[in-house]
């Protein structure tokens, strides 16, 4: 296949030579407008520079790798970064937090470009053809850390065992005699969601049950879009006597809307979260959960990028790009109790089987 040219490109998106030099070198007095017709003609037309081949090198580096990350609100960007701040250290890099907002004109792609950046772990932030052109022109290699959606090819990711992680939490409720179950699930399509809650229903299956469409709601994550989701899940007469809340922050919204309506927990319904938060602990009862261990998955990604970093193959033996997933483990506490129990034999919540 011929070479393509930055000539090429630029007379694909319709501007010089010069102003195409100058959006893949992400500098900023370039317009929004004009940057998007460049690196869509670089992401259209498959465009590496020469200097994008091969390992990168220490002379062309500034030694600050960047954790790109959708916010930095709650203690999960807190853990990831802990973990990629530990093993950056380890090895004498830093780290530059880099919170990619929508704007055009602070697209984060270009400022790692602009500073060149020695690489990036990519937190809860799903790129753009167009930004992932742009990284791939300027040799800026990327992680993807727990990909809200399956990553291109040819980028590495690493996450948890999400599928695992959600059916040791139905386990944990079948193994306690709950038979009526509900989910409180996060967005549709993030991949890791999905995960949790195919993984919840594979373990009700093999006991010949499912999970009812009325008894799942779905929320944003955030704790106040799943108290509202689960005020309408319980707020009803034939209630599911535990709930999987597919995070903590929304296992939280839960408690909160149990609280509301009066139904005890454990004592009325059981409740098990996602995640092992620190919140999780600080809840009355206390949360029952699966741990995802955050931090250590931030520092695997960091490890995962310097081997990219090093020349590292990102395509493996069998032809799939590297993905590393960590164990989750469930976390029993006091927000999960057998059913029934012996001290409140009158339910207002209805078993199945």
């Amino acid at each position: 296949m011929p070479t393509v040219t930055l000539a090429q490109v630029a007379e694909r998106a319709g501007v010089t030579v010069p102003t195409a030099s100058k959006v893949l070198n992400g500098r900023t007095d370039v317009s929004a407008a004009t940057r998007a017709r460049v690196l869509a003609a670089v992401a259209e037309t498959g465009y590496r520079s020469r200097r994008a081949h091969g390992a990168a090198r220490a002379d062309d580096e500034s030694g600050l790798i960047d954790l790109v990350i959708s916010g930095v609100e709650g203690t999960w960007a807190n853990r990831a970064l802990s973990g990629v701040e530990f093993a950056a250290n380890l090895v004498g890099l830093d780290v530059v937090v880099t919170v990619a907002r929508p704007a055009a004109d602070r697209d984060w792609a270009a400022r790692l470009v602009a500073r060149r950046s020695s690489g990036a772990v990519l937190a809860l932030v799903e790129p753009t053809p167009e930004q992932y052109a742009a990284l791939d022109v300027a040799r800026i290699p990327v992680v993807i850390l727990d990909p809200r959606s399956e990553p291109p090819a040819a980028v590495p990711s690493v996450g948890a065992g999400n599928w695992a992680g959600g059916r040791a939490a139905a386990r944990h409720l079948l193994e306690l005699g709950h038979r009526h179950l509900g989910v409180i699930a996060g967005a549709p399509d993030h991949l890791y969601g999905r995960a949790r809650v195919d993984g919840f229903g594979s373990a009700l299956r093999e006991h010949g049950l499912e999970v009812r469409d009325a008894d799942v709601v779905h929320a944003d994550w955030s704790y106040a879009g799943a108290l509202a989701a689960a005020m309408t899940l319980l707020d009803r007469p034939d209630r599911p006597s535990a709930v999987f809340a597919c995070s903590d922050n929304m296992a939280l919204g839960a408690l909160e809307a149990a609280r509301r309506l009066g139904v005890r927990v454990p004592g009325d319904m059981s409740v098990i979260g996602y995640d092992d938060a620190p919140e999780a602990r600080w809840t009355s009862p206390q949360l029952t959960t699966i741990r995802q261990p955050v931090a250590e998955m931030g520092a695997a990604a960091l490890r995962m990028l310097l081997r990219v970093r090093g020349g590292a193959d990102t395509v493996v033996g069998d032809g799939h790009t590297p993905r590393e997933e960590l164990a989750t483990r469930l976390v029993a506490r006091g927000s999960t109790a057998p059913w029934p129990t012996t001290d409140h034999p009158h339910r207002t919540g209805k078993e199945d089987g």
